[in-house]
Parts: C-alpha cells; sequence; structure tokens
C-alpha cells in the first residue's frame, strides 16, 4: 500500500474523499487528512507519504506554494492537485511546479481511479529500479535497458514456472502493477503476456511428446493443464495437430 495524504481546508470535501473511495482497491492508505499546506509540510518532515492529493485555494499555505516548497526542498512526494478551479493558468502553473495531476472539483470516480491507478504504476516501477540496483547506476542507465531487464525477468519467469505462472506473479516480482506490467510486456515484446506463456507451454509438450516415457495425459499435467482435453485442444489449434498425432508422425 501506497501512503496518500489528503490536504484540503474544506472537511466535508476531505472526508467525503477519504471515506467514499475504495482507496484500498488501487493500492492505497489514507495515512492524514490535513488543512493546508503548511500543516502538510510539517507534517511531511516528520513522517512518509507517497502521494498528497492537495487542494489549491487553502488558507496559510495554497497548494500552488506548498508544491513550489515541495520541489525546492527536492522531497520526492508526488502531488495531485484537485480543485473548483477550470482556469488553464492554475494547470500551467501545477505543470510548472512538477504536479503530477490536476483534477476538477468534485472530482469524478473515474477520473480518481485512472489518475492514481496511473500514479500506482509509476511508483510501482520505482520501487522495482530501486531494489534492482543501487540509485547512482539507475539514473545513468538507458530506459532501454531497464525495459530489456524487465522483459527479461519475466520471461525467465515464465520458462522456469510455465506450467503455473501467472501475470499476477510476474508483476510481483517486478514490483508493478498487474494491468500496467501486461500493457508493458505487450509494447517491448510485441505479443501479450498469456500469448508468450502459451508458446511456452505449447514449445514445451512439443518437447515432452517426443519422449515416449510420458503419456500424453502426463505431458497435459506437466505443461499445467489439469484436464486433458483442454490441452489437446489448445495443442491442436496451436500446431494444427492432435497431440497423438504429432507423437505418431512419420519422421
Amino acid at each position: 500500500m501506497y501512503k496518500l495524504l489528503i490536504v484540503d481546508d474544506e472537511s466535508e470535501t476531505r472526508n467525503s474523499i477519504s471515506n467514499y473511495f475504495p482507496w484500498e482497491d488501487i493500492g492505497f492508505e489514507i495515512v492524514g487528512q490535513l488543512e493546508n499546506g503548511r500543516q502538510a509540510l510539517d507534517f511531511l518532515s516528520e513522517r512518509k507519504a507517497d502521494v498528497v492529493l492537495c487542494d489549491i485555494h487553502m488558507p496559510v499555505l495554497s497548494g500552488i506554494d506548498f508544491a513550489r516548497e515541495i520541489r525546492d526542498r527536492k522531497h520526492p512526494v508526488m502531488i495531485v492537485f484537485f480543485s473548483g478551479y477550470r482556469e488553464f493558468e492554475y494547470a500551467k502553473q501545477a505543470l510548472s511546479l512538477g504536479v503530477k495531476e490536476y483534477i476538477v472539483k468534485p472530482p469524478k470516480y473515474k477520473d480518481l481511479v485512472s489518475a492514481f491507478s496511473s500514479l500506482k504504476a509509476e511508483l510501482d516501477e520505482q520501487a522495482w529500479r530501486t531494489a534492482a540496483a543501487p540509485s547512482d547506476q539507475l539514473d545513468e542507465e538507458p530506459e532501454q535497458s531497464y525495459n530489456d531487464k524487465i522483459i527479461s525477468i519475466v520471461k525467465r519467469f515464465v520458462e522456469d514456472n510455465f506450467p503455473h505462472a501467472s501475470l499476477e506473479e510476474a508483476a510481483r516480482l517486478v514490483h508493478m502493477n498487474a494491468n500496467y506490467l501486461s500493457q508493458f510486456f505487450k509494447k517491448n515484446t510485441g505479443c501479450s503476456f498469456s500469448d508468450y506463456l502459451l508458446t511456452v507451454k505449447m514449445q514445451k509438450a512439443k518437447e515432452l511428446l517426443q519422449d515416449v516415457r510420458y503419456r500424453t495425459y502426463e505431458v497435459s499435467s506437466l505443461v499445467g493443464y489439469s484436464n486433458s482435453r483442454n490441452f489437446a485442444r489448445t495443442f491442436k489449434k496451436y500446431f494444427g495437430t492432435t497431440p497423438k498425432l504429432y507423437r505418431n508422425r512419420k519422421p
């Protein structure tokens, strides 16, 4: 769970967003509800938050001034602005201060889901980078090298665990959201995770069928199919012939 701090001078808004949106379902927990940017700065000086959902117009210290302080202090927290004001000038200031998202009040459910799912994917990626190598090396590592490393890890995981490998397990391995990994894998390999897993299973099945020690139903089990009929159907769809005919084919 990533830590989310909510900052708004309207208590009704704070309570509504905190209590009526399923934050835990998308990977966040509320660690505080505060009234202004000054309180938020004090909070962050003593405690950790990964994301601050912050109103723009607040007394004592506005959202804009808060974001400027965060930028100047080089604090790693992500900021999402939400406000009833649609003026372009605010959005422009938000971008210049490194604010990740700008959501108009009252926030729509789909907007919150979209914004925070994206943030979680980014946080997942940062967590993997931090775990994978020292930070000074990561800063110098080309993005393509990083992408290749992720794909290599996922492919090796599939090849080593193909009978029961799953997207969710692979995502946990590389500290990514499963949906994000699915898109990431397709973008960097040209095929979906499920298609790659199927290819590995079918190639292994073909290899095992050449070994007369294994019966067809045993091959089915070895590549992760509890139902041999489903295995035979999938094998025929993939290779154009049944496992039995493949095994009995002429050299």
